[in-house]
């Protein structure tokens, strides 16, 4: 019961937090909102920690801690670039490395924790299709009135950490005939984790898709995905 009510005001607060950031973000880049956004990072890194906490560690439980401290250090990367402009080129790139770490200590925990023998095409077929699906995210670039310009390279190879990921919770929940709650979970955060993404590949990289509506929804759905990812660990 104590673990509920932790994880509840924990999510609680850290959506009040990302008001805030979103009212303050609004307003204009500064240090202030960069440091508010890191407050609720931290609360979802809390919700992880109580789930660590009041019931036995497993490999999912450490691999989801150490990925979403991996998201506090790209969220606060990622907006030091717009704060520190000389260095934007520096955290830009340091950014999508924090984000790429998450994302395979997000995959190690998802395979150790439920991988047990069976079919190994489960584990192969999402890295071949997230490679594919990144490969057509470059491909669309043109299309979709975007450019990567010197970025493309770390974008293409984010792209295939971050669609393997959602394939690979896809994968696992056929695998499991969607019998684990924490899979499903898990399979909302990747879908909201996926559109974020999408959402801030506009902002970055196309001219008039970063209006406050994209901000917003940019940060909206990153969130959601994150403490998704962390709420998962509840069901264990």
């Amino acid at each position: 019961m104590i673990e509920l009510i932790l994880t509840i005001v924990f999510i609680t607060l850290g959506m009040l937090f990302l008001g805030y950031f979103l009212i303050e973000k609004l307003k204009g880049y500064c240090l202030k909102e960069t440091l508010i956004k890191s407050v609720s990072s931290l609360l979802f890194i809390a919700v992880a920690t109580v789930s660590l906490v009041s019931k036995s560690s497993t490999n999912l439980t450490l691999f989801v801690l150490f990925g979403l401290i991996c998201g506090l250090f790209g969220d606060v990367l990622l907006e030091f670039k717009y704060v520190y402009r000389d260095y934007e080129r520096h955290f830009t790139y340091s950014g999508f490395v924090a984000f790429m770490v998450g994302h395979v200590f997000y995959m190690s925990g998802l395979i150790m924790e439920f991988y047990h023998g069976e079919s190994i095409l489960f584990i192969i077929l999402p890295f071949v299709i997230g490679i594919l699906m990144s490969v057509g995210n470059i491909i669309l670039e043109k299309p979709m009135k975007f450019n990567f310009g010197e970025y493309r390279l770390v974008v293409f190879i984010y792209g295939c950490f971050l669609f393997s990921f959602a394939a690979l919770v896809v994968s696992l929940n056929i695998m499991t005939g969607f019998s684990s709650t924490t899979l499903f979970v898990l399979l909302g955060a990747a879908v909201f984790f996926v559109v974020s993404d999408l959402i801030l590949s506009g902002t970055y990289f196309a001219v008039g898709k970063d209006r406050p509506i994209d901000l917003i929804l940019n940060a909206l759905t990153y969130y959601v995905a994150q403490y998704l990812i962390a709420f998962s660990l509840f069901f264990l």
